[in-house]
């Protein structure tokens, strides 16, 4: 068994996956905000693969993208007892891939946005918009064959709310997701629909500014991220949904280190963007 390990500032995403996979069998999401030890990660990560009737000793190997410096060293030591030799694999922009960086500091790429590529090349083969619906909202472009050409990064919806919250005395917290009516009429309602409807608003903005700037008006808009379920059907742009995108860019990452990576099947390519 495989696992794929997304750490993003605010919560980690963690997917098992078998050989072939291109969905998680199993994942699960914890705080990245959470200081631990290795040890006890360790026992964290055991727990939550026993729900999933699978132990740490299963594991052949394990793929982190991590876009919090700190928290690979804490993965690699809660890990490094329990995986075979060289079976962690941590994806930077040195990772040896068939994806191309063509921006001016590759160096300077997130993790996520490597394996988003890389994911979404497999998948589509054609020009792609990525929209990571995070803790931040990137939208990353990339070409059929593999370029990551550069993109948007832009703050996310729990990242307005917080705002709001640090900046106004007297606006309420609010529950994030749609509103039944776009004009409130309390307002925690009013705070609820410009928060949600002003997300979805600049998705369909953006995606469109970047489509005419690129020449690439019939770019596949795929979204992914914790608010892609909830936020893309709002959307008048984004055309498939895939919350695990950047957990299945980390399984092919590990298998093309690894070199288990099979042909690109066009029947499960095409299945996924329907």
């Amino acid at each position: 068994m495989h696992l794929a390990i997304d750490v993003g500032n605010t919560e980690t995403m963690l997917g098992l996956f078998g050989p072939d996979a291109l969905e998680p069998e199993a994942h699960w999401r914890i705080s990245s905000r959470v200081a631990r030890t290795g040890d006890e990660l360790r026992l964290l990560l055991a727990a939550l693969l026993g729900t999933g009737g699978v132990e740490l000793s299963q594991l052949d190997r394990a793929v982190l993208g991590s876009v919090v410096p700190a928290q690979i060293g804490v993965f690699r030591d809660a890990l490094s007892s329990v995986l075979p030799p060289d079976a962690f694999l941590s994806i930077d922009s040195d990772a040896e891939l068939p994806i191309r960086l063509d921006v001016e500091e590759p160096r300077t790429v997130g993790a996520d946005r490597i394996v988003n590529t890389l994911a979404a090349t497999h998948l589509f083969n054609r020009d792609t918009i990525v929209v990571d619906l995070g803790t931040a909202t990137t939208y990353d472009c990339i070409t059929a064959d593999g370029v990551f050409v550069g993109g948007v990064i832009a703050p996310g919806l729990q990242a307005g709310r917080e705002w709001l919250k640090g900046q106004t005395a007297k606006l309420p917290t609010v529950e994030l997701g749609p509103p039944e009516l776009v004009i409130g009429r309390r307002t925690e309602t009013c705070v609820q629909s410009g928060l949600f409807h002003g997300a979805v608003a600049a998705v369909d903005g953006i995606v469109d500014r970047i489509r005419e700037e690129w020449e690439r008006p019939d770019a596949f808009v795929v979204s992914t991220g914790g608010w892609a379920v909830a936020l893309s059907p709002h959307t008048r742009s984004i055309q498939a949904v895939h919350p695990h995108l950047t957990l299945l860019g980390l399984e092919l990452a590990g298998r093309y280190r690894f070199g288990e990576m099979s042909a690109r099947s066009t029947d499960q390519a095409e299945a996924v963007a329907d």
